[in-house]
């Protein structure tokens, strides 16, 4: 019985601070891109400049050798 004093307490206070937590981020618009964070999964950030540019023009001209 002497644990739920100290239990009660503790679990309301880390209640509290979740609460907070998320205020803040409320706050600091955590939530305004919710998009953008799948789209970045899919960049391929590990490439140079040169070799991206070197895909996407590969990219590009695929669909123009397919229609001939």
């Amino acid at each position: 019985m002497s644990s739920l004093l100290l239990l009660i307490p503790v679990a309301i206070g880390l209640g509290l601070l979740g609460l907070v937590a998320f205020l803040w981020s409320l706050k600091s618009n955590q939530y305004e891109d919710v998009q953008g964070a799948a789209y970045r999964v899919l960049l391929d950030d590990d490439l140079s400049p040169q070799e991206q540019a070197k895909i996407n023009a590969n990219d590009s001209a695929a669909p123009a050798q397919k229609d001939q």
